[in-house]
């Protein structure tokens, strides 16, 4: 297991890979990607690409690691498919359960299955749970969120792909925003990244903006690394607080 490129979390933790469409943010899919490559490469653990694909050697990965990391479930799948079993669900919450030094930061755009899964099981407290919000349609998915009892509740608007409008953060603790890489991204408004920035900080909010991708504040297409990770001049890297409480 290697550390994570990925801003918001410190290694990834994939006890399945493979996924498929579900809503407008999967279009241009980094992971579907990335899976093509590797098993190109012949890559283990790839030689169904992208197609669903439970990974139960993986399982005890995070046992073997004593330092207390924040993983990133599933970052090259939906822990909550619809191909996922139940079944082998519980056995990757008994490992969360096993490793309480840990947090599991986990990441959904199947909110239906996720309260199906969860509706009469008490989440670990070393789980933050969040949904993928890209855009004014999907905001529905916040309200699934809510309704389960989370140690912290976390929204990924990413890629953001229109002025999302006005957003209900109650029971809300985190909210990741950014832009889409890959030579297909659909370019983001500083605006719509500011809006939602501003309601954070109303409603008291942890904001963190992961990056502008391919498109740059000024609309002009160039590498990611390039655009940087400021908003207004500022970077945003807030966390939600109450972190220590996970290990009393």
């Amino acid at each position: 297991m290697k550390k994570s490129k990925i801003e918001w979390t410190e290694q990834t933790w994939n006890p399945s890979v493979g996924c498929s469409k579900v809503s407008a943010g999967c279009q241009n899919c980094y992971a579907e990607a990335m899976a093509r490559r590797l098993k190109a490469m012949g890559t283990k653990g790839y030689e169904n690409g992208f197609e669903f694909t439970a990974m139960p050697e993986r399982l005890e990965q995070p046992l073997n690691i004593k330092r207390p990391t924040k993983f990133f479930v599933n970052s090259m799948s939906d822990l909550f498919h619809e191909e996922m079993p139940f079944a082998y669900l519980d056995a990757i919450f008994d490992i969360i359960e096993r490793t309480p030094h840990h947090t599991y930061q986990i990441l959904t755009k199947r909110e239906r299955i996720m309260a199906e899964y969860f509706k009469d099981k008490i989440l670990p407290k070393n789980v933050w749970l969040g949904v993928t919000v890209e855009n004014s349609k999907t905001k529905y998915r916040i309200d699934y969120l809510r309704n389960i009892n989370a140690t912290i509740r976390f929204l990924s608007i990413e890629p953001l792909l229109d002025d999302i409008g006005s957003l209900d953060l109650e029971d809300i603790h985190w909210v990741i925003v950014g832009g889409e890489s890959g030579v297909k991204a659909r370019p983001m408004q500083s605006d719509w990244a500011i809006n939602i920035k501003d309601q954070c900080k109303q409603q008291e909010v942890a904001f963190f903006f992961k990056q502008w991708g391919i498109w740059g504040a000024d609309g002009v297409k160039r590498k990611k690394k390039d655009n940087g990770r400021s908003l207004n001049g500022k970077i945003y890297d807030e966390y939600p607080e109450l972190i220590e409480e996970y290990f009393e």
